[in-house]
């Protein structure tokens, strides 16, 4: 089977879960190629994403392994069986491939936690706010790649009204709600379509207003989205030349931590849709 020329961001988080393991139990990957009776290159291949790999050969290299965590074993088995080709792959050669990650981290996401202070989340803009968004770039981008990302952008969305959705809590910066991308009618309705997304029972809005105390977090901007077991959540964050994606166990740590201290001084969801409502209104 000829290597993988671009793998997903779940196929490459596969190998870098199996190489965590192989590493803790002290082997290297000559150990691990011959317990499956492959090359060493096949290993490597597999590690770094570019080569699949069966349930089968998974649970025999956990047996090796010593890994006595069932369900951690039971979430790498479903990544490696998983033949989903989501409305992301319609993409695959239009957009770079970060887009893709993110929609397919979303789509498999247990929840998501989500800290604005820039602007309106992704899942949660309308069609207008978003152009105005991805349009504000230097060079600006070609006619149709704007129009391929918008519409990338507002399929993403689906992940919040699907059967089933995804468990959704967004807190944002009163900066989020009062900024313009575009004009005061694209602000209104950007704030309208906020609070119809709130109403959601999948969906928390909460807000920092300006005047609360002991917020010192403009630079949190995260998307922290839930694996299928702990050990494999992932956070996104804007950088300046795209996206990064950290999964390191600190790391990880480090962001849940941050997103309850964000949380912590934001007001309740009732009063939240209040003062989005009020923002809305001042407009």
């Amino acid at each position: 089977m000829p290597a993988r020329t671009q793998p997903t961001i779940r196929q490459v988080r596969l190998g870098v879960e199996l190489r965590k393991l192989r590493e803790a139990a002290g082997m290297t990957s000559r150990d691990a190629a011959r317990l499956l009776g492959t090359s060493p290159a096949q290993m490597s291949q597999i590690e770094a994403g570019n080569a699949g790999v069966s349930e089968e050969r998974v649970r025999r290299l956990a047996v090796h392994y010593a890994c006595a965590d069932a369900s951690l074993i039971d979430a790498l088995v479903e990544i490696a069986t998983d033949r989903t080709h989501g409305w992301w792959e319609d993409y695959r050669d239009v957009l770079p491939p970060v887009f893709q990650d993110l929609a397919e981290l979303e789509h498999h996401a247990s929840f998501m936690w989500v800290v604005g202070t820039a602007h309106v989340p992704g899942l949660l803009q309308t069609e207008e706010y978003a152009r105005a968004v991805l349009a504000y770039r230097v060079p600006e981008l070609p006619g149709s790649e704007l129009e391929a990302r918008v519409e990338h952008r507002m399929r993403r969305r689906a992940v919040l009204g699907r059967e089933g959705a995804t468990p959704y809590e967004a807190v944002l910066h009163e900066s989020v709600l009062r900024t313009r991308v575009a004009d005061r009618r694209v602000a209104r309705a950007q704030l309208q379509a906020l609070l119809a997304e709130s109403e959601r029972p999948n969906v928390t809005v909460r807000v920092i207003p300006f005047d609360v105390d002991g917020f010192a977090g403009a630079s949190s901007m995260m998307l922290y989205a839930g694996g299928g077991v702990p050990a494999l959540d992932t956070v996104q964050r804007d950088a300046p030349y795209g996206s990064v994606f950290l999964d390191a166990a600190a790391q990880l740590l480090a962001m849940r931590t941050l997103f309850r201290k964000v949380e912590s001084v934001s007001l309740d969801p009732t009063g939240s849709r209040a003062f989005i409502h009020r923002v809305a209104e001042e407009l």
